[in-house]
């Protein structure tokens, strides 16, 4: 919420000042990046080797001792640890997270080809959660202490309270077997998926290739198949964003020129959604960053309860099969991303909010 002093405060200042408060902010956030990515490697690289080599622990006991030796002086996990680690870094830096023990593909193939429909995954959730959580949060603070609010705030309390795979369950249960509404499992239909196959080249996001496809039979079964898997991750976040649209939107009706406009009569439901609304939404851009974060968490029980073939699916199975490469470099390529999403993010909360840099 901006008050006239705040105001005062940056319209007095010199455009160049503001524009080097701009610019020193960018540069610190961007130079941050780099210790953060660099520790939270340095961790993960430490926590998948606690229980030893990644090919002792994922083949361990299915190779006589012999190749099994062989097999790991030809990884070079006989080394000094502090040697693999160094080796591993340079590696990340040419853009090589290492091979898969458990099908031997290379880790960033991996990566590209499963990313994408996480990727798609994320944005659908995102868009439930803009949907039901910034309407239900103006009507939450408009009906402020009646049982409007009271339901929505509940409401938004099991959203991001009950388990992402309990509430999968729950809706295939309701809207795919008890109705017959909507598909249980997948990205799209076999059929679907065949004709997918056919665009060159693909981008991994059906959507987008089913609408380069020209199909609007296509774009339709993409859509149906990720109702579900969206509502399931959307509703964690819809909950997050409807308590914090409530809180400041409210906050921001006890605004001096908020009470202004109310003394001239503007009518409350006016003051909610025209004046009260905007200030309302910065709170919310500078969550999101924290937000892509959990929807990456939240996406392996979510691709798992729905079999979408996505990196979160893909981390779950090479945990099964114990395949710390694979595992390690999913969670560094992770942990880069929400490195990166918090960055942009900042820098956009610093375009529309002056006092993020001032």
């Amino acid at each position: 919420m901006v008050t006239a002093v705040d105001a005062a405060d940056v319209v007095a200042k010199p455009v160049s000042a503001q524009r080097g408060g701009l610019w020193r902010y960018i540069l610190v956030r961007l130079v941050l990046i780099i210790p953060t990515v660099f520790i939270l490697v340095t961790v993960v690289f430490v926590l998948m080797r606690i229980t030893g080599d990644p090919i002792t622990a994922a083949l361990g006991g299915r190779l006589p001792a012999d190749q099994l030796a062989q097999r790991i002086h030809d990884a070079g996990y006989d080394r000094p640890l502090i040697v693999q680690y160094f080796d591993y870094l340079a590696g990340i830096f040419r853009g090589d997270f290492g091979t898969t023990l458990t099908d031997n593909r290379p880790v960033t193939e991996v990566l590209l080809h499963y990313g994408a429909a996480t990727l798609e995954l994320a944005f659908y959730a995102l868009i439930v959660a803009f949907l039901i959580g910034i309407p239900c949060g103006l009507v939450a603070a408009y009906r402020r202490d009646r049982w409007q609010d009271a339901v929505l705030r509940t409401g938004a309390i099991l959203a991001y309270a009950t388990p992402i795979f309990f509430v999968g369950l729950v809706l295939k249960l309701i809207f795919s077997i008890w109705l017959g509404w909507l598909p249980a499992n997948g990205r799209a239909s076999t059929r679907v998926e065949l004709q997918l196959g056919s665009v060159d080249p693909p981008t991994g996001i059906f959507l987008v290739d089913a609408i380069r496809l020209g199909s609007p039979a296509a774009v339709g079964d993409v859509l149906l198949h990720a109702v579900l898997p969206g509502l399931a991750l959307g509703l964690l976040t819809a909950g997050i964003f409807l308590r914090l649209v409530r809180t400041n939107v409210i906050g921001t009706l006890g605004a001096q020129y908020v009470t202004s406009a109310r003394s001239r009569g503007v009518r409350e439901y006016r003051l909610v959604t025209k004046h009260a609304y905007r200030p309302a939404l910065i709170p919310i851009i500078t969550v999101i960053g924290l937000q892509i974060a959990m929807l990456l968490a939240g996406a392996v029980l979510t691709e798992t309860t729905f079999e979408w073939k996505g990196i979160g699916f893909m981390l779950s199975e090479y945990l099964k099969a114990r395949d710390f490469v694979a595992v390690q470099g999913i969670v560094v390529m992770i942990a880069v991303v929400v490195a990166v999403t918090n960055f942009v993010v900042d820098i956009i909360a610093a375009f529309i909010d002056p006092r993020v840099r001032y």
